[in-house]
């Protein structure tokens, strides 16, 4: 199985519990990895052969930027949703990371794994 990866794509959303959260725009980092089966891409070297990832990031961007989820788990769901759904993607890791939300901590968010990771190529 080949990926197609996306990483680090940052977004400001309503996301939160608390009521100053669902007040203000704060930025959620998304990473994004996506079973592809690149053979015919490479190949052809052709994008129509590929994943585009360019229209992946827009749709993306676009649905998080207008979505105002309390839970992170909640986003990443419904982005992986997205990934597999939209895009026909067999596999996907979403990884979305609300920096700053607890104190002394960079990093903090959800990973989650939707779909079938198995190589049918």
């Amino acid at each position: 199985m080949d990926i197609i990866f996306l990483h680090n794509l940052k977004v400001d959303a309503v996301i939160g519990i608390w009521d100053w959260e669902r007040k203000i725009r704060q930025t959620v980092e998304i990473d994004l990895d996506m079973a592809a089966d690149i053979r015919k891409a490479a190949e052809s070297d052709d994008v129509a052969d590929t994943l585009n990832y360019k229209l992946v990031a827009k749709r993306v961007q676009s649905f998080v930027a207008e979505s105002e989820f309390q839970l992170v788990e909640t986003l990443a769901e419904r982005i992986a949703g997205i990934v597999t759904g939209e895009f026909g993607v067999p596999w996907v890791r979403v990884r979305v990371n609300k920096p700053g939300a607890i104190r002394g901590a960079r990093d903090v968010g959800v990973l989650i794994e939707r779909g079938d990771r198995t190589d049918k190529g």
